[in-house]
């Protein structure tokens, strides 16, 4: 970490030599700021040439800890000071620029040029000033550096790496049964074939100290793979990746003795010809190499061995597992051991020659303290050879209340193989994981915002001109491959997005690196924080508020920190007020502060003028925070905002007027503010590096932001929901917003209600022009329209959206006709509700040209000219309410029965419909079908009544049948595999039937 941050301080000091044109003017103030500078990079480059060394030497030698801690706060300091000169700099250019758009008179224009320039002479004096503050610093450590005699960067001693063996003794192996039996299946059984590939590679893949080695030596040793291979050869690989070396051990392994042979092509030739006729298995201990040169040539030889030889390898990192050729159905991910098993292998080792009594006298301590190593074997292993020896109670409940980073075992046996992951990444991952010690420890980790927070680290900064977002993904998806993180999983309900967590031992071990740098502050009890003097220059903490009051103010003696994350799951943040004032004032350099609030109704509801004074502010969270209610102006002298987060600040009624100041804003997340929000303020077209503006509001007058205020948005991506529509009467702004060159849109929400305090001037108003403007670019993949207010939806850019999976359709209560959806070849949810007049939804609801119903069923034999509507549709709900007309769905005449119509669906849900009549055949006899839902739709709710209905036996296949809420038919089996569907449109523009009446009237 400490090369990583003095790096890139390193690179930036060299851009600050160019002193502006108005400082050279005063000869001895540019003389002291470039000879300041220059020696702040002389010393970071003397110091930087021992940086690796120190850092390998930091796991085992405190004193070199501590040199390393001074050492990253004067680069931090550095930091600080540079960030502060462009951050005034930025500020004072942005002044400019609005100054001379007000076309000032000539003598107040003067004043103003000479009021800038004694500031930026003031300022620069104060750069100097620090800066020599700095080099003193360095001075005293460049001096102490000499004493622990580091390596230049060339002869750095690298970690010990273990040397493996294929020996293993069984009894002291728990779990892994199923593993090694799916494993030794895939080596020696029938379906062993490889997939057609002439030798076919096995990856084992999981963090260190996870039994990657254990499981390969269990494989090996297996009777079944002992009889299968003509031979079996083990060999430890380890880093760095030497093919020659190993090219020797495989032919010493065939000739049972030591090789005099030099050359590459020699060894390879006789390899070739041992290998030849006979079924092999090669394994691969501890790969790390991702050099594919390196093992292209060797492979080629061993390409001439018998059908059915295989390659076992094991690695941490997926990515090698990959350059090796394993396939993704040869890539087995090694999970953690269970509870029960963790506890075996951990009380095998802690309970070696205790009596019964003994045994059962610290069984619920030693349960808890496996528990501590979450399913970790390497972790079982230590904590159980350090409890051996401990021989009370009292002893082994101080190994449970310890931290595992106290446990002095732990430091040296189980944290070594972690740093030798951490070792292999390059300086800016090692930035961006470190980063991770911040977070409480099990914190499910959300990736986007992960990213958001690295990049207001300036962690992602200065590669190949790419969006920083898209470097770290690549950073995110890197370290996921090399196993730093875990667990992840989509959640529908969050649009997909992906979220992880990190090894409880892993989160440990970045706490040891990050020991002084990271501070986690938990107020409990009503007890005063204590805090460790050592860790007052710590730059990244934690306040977990388990109680409201009033140990807040001890967080301001960590004046120095960069990043500070206030967890409120316990308590609301209205506590909070009363500190917010100080709290800016005194941590000013703070570059990522989350004010987030927990799902309390309370909060803060307002911010104060002091948060102006975080001028290295990057990322400011200030979600669920519901009685918010205004921002302060003084937010818009924040240029180096990257982040603001308002979700859920559903008070919140305006954006303060300056917002076009903050030039750095890319993502605007306002989304869930619509009910309060009433416009968005002029100026946001100036912020052209937005990414993501989740809601924008019309509000129809000169005072806030038009339709053409988006155009200039060109990088808006993900999410982007339009409300107001109702007040636009002039489409040609609609056309000035370029929905259509704005390509990294998915999700489009466009919601034609009025906003607050306007009158409707629906006497003007053409919402099928202005959905027809609205054209979105052709990558949409979900649409959502809601309060449209024409008779009939014939936007022509909607059936072009090829690759459109879900679609919304709300309140639409002029709407006489449904759109031929059934043409969207990607479409796979589907929710439509509250129209009004539609009387019945006919065969033009599914797309099909009249010339495809008419066509002979000669024509129709071959299944590349078949007629399919909705190819993909999964998911479909309607809901209607009480005053609706809909009775006919109507069915396929004759004609018409060689469509094939939703080949796909799983779920129907059918809600407040009350005149419906019945269900089409083409639904009622869908076999594809899983989970059928009807409620408040009483004709329909006695056809499909269990055992008496008209359509009982057509839908009796049905799985899971719920009829009024009441479930009449559950398959267990498929609805687990199916899961229980409750579909619902993604955004939540939608409102319950009781509000619907007030709704309409509304409206």
């Amino acid at each position: 970490m400490a090369k990583s941050i003095f790096s890139a301080v390193l690179e930036k000091l060299s851009s600050f030599l160019m002193i502006p044109g108005e400082i050279k003017r005063n000869f001895e103030l540019a003389l002291a700021l470039e000879e300041e500078i220059g020696k702040v990079i002389a010393h970071f480059q003397d110091i930087q040439s021992v940086l690796q060394d120190a850092e390998s030497k930091q796991v085992k030698d405190a004193n070199v800890r501590n040199w390393l801690k001074k050492l990253k706060d004067v680069a931090y300091d550095v930091d600080d000071v540079l960030d502060e000169w462009n951050s005034e700099k930025l500020k004072s250019q942005i002044e400019k620029e609005q100054k001379e758009a007000r076309n000032f008179p000539l003598l107040k224009k003067m004043r103003n040029s000479i009021s800038s320039f004694t500031f930026q002479t003031i300022l620069y004096y104060k750069i100097a000033s620090k800066l020599n503050g700095v080099n003193e610093q360095l001075d005293s450590i460049a001096t102490e550096k000499d004493r622990y005699k580091f390596g230049l960067e060339k002869v750095v001693e690298e970690p010990r790496r273990l040397i493996t063996a294929s020996f293993i003794d069984d009894e002291e192996v728990y779990g892994r049964c199923q593993e090694t039996e799916i494993l030794v299946n895939v080596l020696v059984g029938e379906n062993s074939s490889g997939g057609g590939l002439k030798l076919p590679v096995i990856s084992i893949m999981g963090m260190g100290g996870i039994g990657k080695t254990t499981l390969a030596q269990l494989v090996y040793n297996h009777s079944d793979v002992e009889c299968h291979f003509d031979k079996r050869i083990w060999i430890c690989v380890s880093d760095p990746f030497d093919e020659i070396r190993i090219a020797k051990e495989i032919l010493e392994a065939f000739k049972g003795e030591s090789l005099n042979l030099v050359g590459n092509d020699n060894i390879l030739q006789e390899i070739r010809s041992h290998v030849s006729g006979k079924k092999v298995l090669l394994v691969l201990d501890d790969v790390w190499s991702e050099d594919a040169t390196r093992w292209e040539q060797l492979r080629t030889s061993l390409k001439h061995c018998s059908p059915g030889s295989r390659i076992l390898i094991t690695t941490r990192n997926e990515k090698v597992a990959i350059i090796m050729g394993t396939t993704s159905s040869n890539l087995f991910l090694l999970n953690t051991l269970s509870l029960e098993e963790c506890w075996s292998l951990l009380s095998r080792r802690a309970y070696y020659g205790r009596t019964r009594e003994e045994c059962e006298n610290l069984d619920d301590i030693g349960w808890k303290i496996a528990e501590k190593c979450q399913g970790l074997p390497l972790a079982a292993k230590i904590l159980g050879g350090l409890l051996r020896f401990k021989r009370t109670r009292e002893q082994w409940q101080n190994v449970l209340d310890s931290e595992m980073w106290d446990i002095e075992e732990a430091e040296q046996d189980l944290f070594p193989p972690l740093f030798l992951s951490y070792y292999e990444l390059p300086l800016a991952f090692k930035q961006c994981i470190s980063y991770c010690a911040v977070f409480p420890k099990g914190m499910i980790l959300r990736k986007d915002e992960l990213i958001k927070l690295w990049m207001a680290q300036d962690y992602l900064k200065g590669v190949r001109c790419e969006e920083m977002e898209i470097v770290g993904e690549e950073y995110f998806d890197e370290l996921h491959m090399r196993s730093f993180f875990q667990d992840f999983r989509g959640d529908e309900l969050d649009s997909g997005i992906m979220k992880y967590k990190m090894h409880d031992i892993i989160h440990d071990f970045l706490l040891v690196l990050m020991k002084t740098e990271c501070v986690m502050l938990v107020n409990h009890d009503s007890e005063e924080l204590k805090v460790d003097l050592s860790c007052e220059s710590a730059r990244y903490g934690t306040l977990i508020r388990k109680e409201a009051a009033p140990t807040e103010p001890n967080i301001f003696r960590f004046r120095k920190l960069r990043s500070l994350l206030i967890d409120s799951s316990y308590h609301d943040t209205s506590s909070l007020r009363l500190y917010l004032p100080r709290l800016f004032d005194q941590l000013t350099c703070l570059r990522t502060l989350n004010l987030s609030n927990g799902l309390f109704r309370n909060s803060i509801e307002e911010l104060p003028d002091e948060i102006g004074k975080l001028v290295h502010l990057r990322y400011l969270n200030l979600k669920n925070n519901k009685k918010l209610k205004e921002l302060p102006e003084s937010l818009c002298g924040l240029c180096n905002l990257q982040t603001l987060n308002l979700k859920w600040c559903d008070s919140l009624k305006e954006l303060p007027c300056g917002i076009g100041k903050i030039i750095n804003l890319r993502h605007l997340e306002n989304d869930q503010t619509n009910l309060s929000l009433m416009a968005i303020p002029k100026g946001i077209g100036r912020l052209t590096n937005l990414q993501t503006l989740s809601l924008f509001v019309v509000m129809g007058n000169s005072d806030t932001s038009s339709l053409g205020d988006l155009q200039n948005l060109i990088h808006l991506r993900g999410l982007l929901k339009i409300s107001g529509l109702g007040a636009v009467c002039d489409v040609t702004e609609a056309k000035k917003a370029e929905l259509e060159n704005k390509k990294g849109l998915r999700t489009l929400i466009l919601d034609f209600t009025i906003s607050k305090g306007l009158m409707s001037n629906r006497w003007q108003r053409d919402d099928g022009r202005l959905l027809e403007a609205l054209r979105p670019p052709p990558c949409l993949e979900e649409l959502e329209i809601w309060w449209y207010s024409s008779p009939t939806i014939s936007a022509n850019w909607m059936m072009g959206l090829t690759k459109l999976s879900h679609v919304s359709l709300g309140y639409c209560l002029h709407l006489k006709s449904l759109p031929p959806l059934g043409k969207l070849p990607s479409l796979e949810s589907l929710y439509i509700g509250g129209m009004s007049r539609v009387e019945k939804v006919s065969v033009e609801f599914l797309g099909v040209e009249r010339e495809e119903i008419l066509a002979p069923s000669s024509s129709l034999e071959s299944p590349s000219l078949s007629v399919i509507a909705f190819p993909s549709l999964k998911h479909l709900e309607f809901e209607f309410f009480d005053l609706e007309e809909w009775e006919d769905w109507m069915p396929l005449t004759s004609r018409e029965e060689h469509i094939s119509i939703m080949p796909r669906l799983c779920s129907l849900t059918i809600n407040s419909c009350p005149k419906l009549k019945a269900l089409p055949c083409y639904v009622l006899h869908n076999t594809s079908l899983k989970q059928l839902n009807i409620s408040q739709s009483p004709t329909l709710s006695e056809r499909c009544r269990k055992e008496t209905g008209e359509d009982w036996l057509k839908i009796s296949h049905i799985p899971s049948i719920m009829i009024d809420s009441v479930r009449i038919q559950v398959n267990c089996s498929s609805v687990e595999e199916f899961g229980v569907l409750q579909f619902q449109p993604l955004h939540s523009s939608s409102l319950s039937s009781k509000n619907f009446l007030e709704a309409f009237s509304q409206n």
